[in-house]
């Protein structure tokens, strides 16, 4: 399977793309991200499909959390622990309460850039390009900081990197264990009316592992979990710079993250975004608003999902509606 050109995939039409002043400047920068090695590997992605094959046939959940959009700025041990805090102490709630897997999803390591309503935004008279996230350009409005600069791409990569190799070596380092359950507790939590149901669960969860040790039936699954990233696919250079051929399969994987989807305000049936992502193998999610149909959603899965594999959501239910928001995700 090959993949469309940068510049086929604008002919197309490519929504909520920056206005870049200089195309030399791209150029260089989506250069640099073809050099770079990959941010998750072929065989993460396989592994979170057949994951998610799993849940689609109701034998497992997922769990997806994160920010809106991530700043450089929060690129931090501290920021990253506790968005991992957080993350494992809801999947373990929901493991407890439904018996059955939670696979465990970030939105991180990815999620700098934000599609907008227009592309100026005006304030006192002054008119500057909108703010589409750290991806593209600064928050501050300034002419300076809104001016869309590529070389940010690079830093989304190295961003990025270091977001995963901060989770890693929590998730892999022992800040997973089934045991540390009781140092997630946030304050809040601690403070709050189901602070005690949540302490209760947790002494449950530690004499069941108590009693696992004691008959020797401890696995190593309870010392660590599988956690995978996502982020919405918008800044097609830095999409489409990341995309490698797989060695095993010959086939190609956007290698910016584990899990992408495609946004509301991208998801047209002959658009740049749903050609390019029915192109790569990663489980693939489309975010379908209130004005989407039931034959929309159909259409965008047989586009992306044109062999039926199993997970795919709009596929499940006959005479399927999409709620206000739904997501369709191609596993």
């Amino acid at each position: 399977m090959t993949i469309p050109t940068l510049q086929e995939l604008h002919a197309i039409g490519a929504a909520q793309q920056p206005v870049w002043p200089d195309r030399d400047q791209v150029d260089d920068a989506v250069a640099t991200l073809r050099r770079m090695p990959p941010l998750v590997f072929a065989g993460e992605c396989d592994d979170l499909k057949s994951s998610l094959a799993e849940v689609a046939a109701g034998r497992a959940f997922v769990l997806q959390g994160g920010d809106c959009a991530e700043t450089f700025a929060s690129v931090t041990a501290d920021n990253v622990r506790a968005k991992l805090q957080v993350l494992l102490q809801m999947a373990v709630v929901l493991t407890y309460g439904a018996s059955v897997p939670v696979v465990k999803i970030g939105r991180i390591a990815g999620q700098y850039a934000k599609p907008r309503t227009s592309h100026v935004e005006t304030r006192d008279g002054v008119e500057l390009p909108a703010y589409r996230g750290d991806a593209v350009n600064g928050f501050d409005f300034t002419p300076q900081s809104r001016t869309p600069d590529p070389q940010r791409l690079v830093q989304v990569y190295n961003s990025s990197a270091a977001t995963l190799n901060l989770c890693r070596a929590f998730l892999q380092g022992g800040y997973a264990d089934l045991r540390q359950m009781h140092a997630w507790n946030t304050d809040f939590v601690r403070t709050s009316p189901v602070g005690a149901v949540y302490e209760r669960m947790a002494s449950d969860i530690d004499r069941a592992l108590d009693f696992m040790k004691a008959i020797g039936a401890e696995s190593e699954e309870l010392h660590r979990v599988n956690f995978h990233s996502s982020h919405e696919a918008l800044v097609l250079e830095y999409e489409h710079a990341l995309t490698r051929i797989d060695s095993r399969t010959g086939t190609p994987y956007d290698v910016s993250g584990h899990f992408l989807w495609i946004g509301e305000r991208t998801r047209q049936l002959d658009g740049a975004h749903v050609e390019f992502l029915s192109r790569v193998r990663n489980p693939i999610g489309v975010k379908l608003g209130p004005t989407a149909s039931p034959d929309e959603a159909v259409a965008l899965a047989d586009k992306l999902n044109p062999g039926n594999e199993p997970g795919f959501t709009s596929r499940s239910s006959p005479g399927w509606a999409p709620p206000a928001s739904a997501t369709c995700c191609r596993t």
